[in-house]
């Protein structure tokens, strides 16, 4: 089992088990050794945690990636997706459309492990004392969405259709609900190969309401790597999101993905450096926000 990200903390201070003090960030910035000094053994203490959690269970790598691409989407890199109601934050971004019953925010340990690219990423980032369950709304994508949509949204976070595109590969790991793709195996219309419909619909009932929350893996082929696997699927009709397929349905997006099905280096690369341009969207720093002392709750 690989580690894809070298020094990556998810921003909450309390993965680094408190070592650090408000003082020796006050006047610095983003940078991949950020910690060497105040805390030295942060990094080899994350993945410690990491590795334990993922030989558990492998599904939470997706989870892991997915709760930091829910985060830095909504108001920056800033942990505000793991805030709970309280009297000093009124609401919580668990509780948006995108989030609730899905992100899994009690797993967050700091890190992500599983077999697939690295990267080094620059470290530093501070925690918001605030959430925003509107933008949360407003600012991460819906299963259903068309590709101009997502284009758009992307686009209004720095990072363009090629990254949109490469980081959309993820999905090659992790696993989604019924209710998100019953709609597209049981719609004839679909984009869908048929034979592929037909083996997600054993486990996800046509009736709405009823197993909903039943998982199916978004890749079936290679569950568990973070390959180009995943755009392989798409060119067959197999994506099981209705916002995975819309990347090669004929429109503008149809030749990236096809250059990612035919290069997995390419792939790893492109998609390491789209990870590090999400990682750096508004991030707290120097004296902004605070170092919360429990993840969940500001001080």
């Amino acid at each position: 089992m690989g580690l894809p990200i070298k020094g990556y903390s998810f921003t909450c201070a309390a993965a680094f088990l408190m070592l650090l003090s408000t003082s020796s960030l006050c006047a610095a910035q983003l940078s991949s050794t950020f910690y060497d000094k105040t805390c030295p053994n942060a990094l080899s203490t994350i993945c410690t945690s990491i590795r334990s959690a993922i030989s558990k269970e492998r599904r939470m790598a997706a989870s892991l990636i997915r709760l930091h691409f829910h985060d830095c989407f909504v108001q920056g890199c800033d942990a505000s997706i793991l805030l709970e109601k309280s009297d000093s934050v009124p609401e919580s971004e668990q509780d948006a459309l995108q989030n609730a019953g899905s992100v899994r925010v009690a797993a967050l340990d700091a890190s992500v492990a599983v077999s697939g690219p690295s990267w080094t990423v620059n470290l530093g980032r501070r925690d918001s004392t605030t959430a925003n369950v509107a933008k949360a709304g407003t600012d991460l994508p819906s299963f259903r969405a068309g590709l101009d949509s997502l284009i758009s949204l992307f686009d209004r976070k720095g990072l363009n259709a090629r990254d949109m595109v490469v980081l959309s590969g993820s999905h090659t790991i992790g696993q989604a609900q019924c209710v998100t793709f019953r709609e597209r195996i049981y719609n004839a219309s679909s984009d869908i190969d048929a034979n592929f419909a037909r083996t997600r619909q054993r486990g996800c009932p046509s009736t709405p309401g009823q197993g909903n929350s039943n998982l199916a893996a978004l890749d079936l082929v290679t569950p568990n790597q973070l390959d180009n696997n995943y755009f392989k699927n798409l060119i067959q009709k197999k994506g099981l999101l209705a916002s995975d397929q819309v990347l090669y349905s004929g429109q503008s997006t149809d030749s990236i993905v096809t250059e990612y099905s035919k290069s997995p280096s390419k792939f790893s690369a492109d998609f390491a450096a789209a990870m590090i341009k999400m990682g750096n969207i508004e991030p707290l720093s120097g004296s902004a926000g605070e170092i919360r002392r429990i993840c969940k709750a500001v001080n």
